[in-house]
């Protein structure tokens, strides 16, 4: 019966996997999904497995709670300003250093030690994300000191589909360089979103250390597997979805702005949550769609 349970579960992700085959998807990976070693395998081992049956998996990364502890290491203490991280000189070495030198070369490294290829994409070597200051205004609409925080105001294209269809997986630190060489902290989200906007991808994928988005945030039962646009809006404007979901979210709706599809936010540490989300009748996740 076990061989039979098999083989119903490969015959329904068959018309998935058709379906999705020459697709683009990109995937921000962060928070507490990177925090552990066998739940960061089995991510890669979806992400492997989607690359095999010839989905195109595109791989961005944040690492937050990397860089604090690196930070408290060097004696710094993290500041953060609505929301970003202030990101003076010494942090920005420090960010650079953990998310391309460190975490990026490690994901590389797991997703070849399993039997894949896979290439970072960063100002080490090719750059694909192309930035400027990012600008906030304060509550008197003058301009916020972030230090070097930046946002994505162009995407590499060319360089990341020459990747993926060399059969290689690249991964991207969320680090923008401008043209004059000046590196930027970006968000993972909102660079996540640029990229998929860019690319004009099929689906955006958060893992998320939450199973989605839920109208009680206390009462998993609440999850809403499928939102709209208009209904996320909604949501965000009654304080429903509230706190670090907010910007998630909202890169989410520009990403559908822009063309992009479908955007996912799935738990990232349930076993096997990527598969189980693109690959079955009825995912796990909270889809939003247009």
């Amino acid at each position: 019966m076990d061989a039979v349970r098999k083989a119903d579960v490969l015959i329904e992700a068959m018309s998935w996997i058709r379906r999705f085959r020459d697709r683009l998807v990109v995937i921000k990976l962060g928070g507490s999904a990177l925090e552990d070693a066998q739940t960061v395998r089995n991510l890669l081992l979806d992400v492997l497995f989607m690359e095999t049956v010839g989905m195109h998996p595109v791989l961005i990364h944040g690492g937050g709670k990397a860089i604090n502890a690196a930070m408290k290491d060097s004696g710094l203490q993290p500041r953060f300003v609505q929301g970003r991280r202030y990101t003076d000189e010494a942090t920005l070495d420090i960010v650079s250093r953990v998310l391309a030198g460190e975490i990026c070369n490690d994901l590389v490294r797991q997703i070849r030690e399993q039997g894949g290829d896979a290439k970072g994409l960063s100002y080490l070597g090719d750059n694909c994300l192309v930035g400027e200051r990012l600008q906030l205004p304060d509550e008197h609409g003058q301009p916020i000191d972030l230090g070097y925080v930046g946002q994505v105001v162009k995407v590499d294209t060319d360089l990341i589909w020459n990747t993926v269809r060399s059969g290689t997986i690249p991964i991207i630190p969320s680090i923008a360089v401008d043209a004059a060489g000046q590196r930027y902290n970006v968000n993972a989200d909102t660079a996540a979103a640029a990229v998929a906007r860019s690319l004009d991808a099929e689906k955006l994928i958060f893992l998320s250390d939450v199973p989605g988005i839920m109208l009680d945030k206390h009462n998993p039962e609440t999850l809403q597997s499928n939102l709209t646009f208009a209904r996320c809006r909604e949501l965000i404007a009654d304080g429903t979805i509230e706190s670090g979901m907010v910007p998630k979210v909202d890169a989410a709706l520009d990403a559908l702005t822009a063309g992009v599809r479908k955007v996912h936010i799935v738990d990232g540490r349930m076993p096997h949550s990527l598969l189980l989300e693109i690959y079955s009748d009825k995912g796990i996740g909270t889809e939003i769609v247009p």
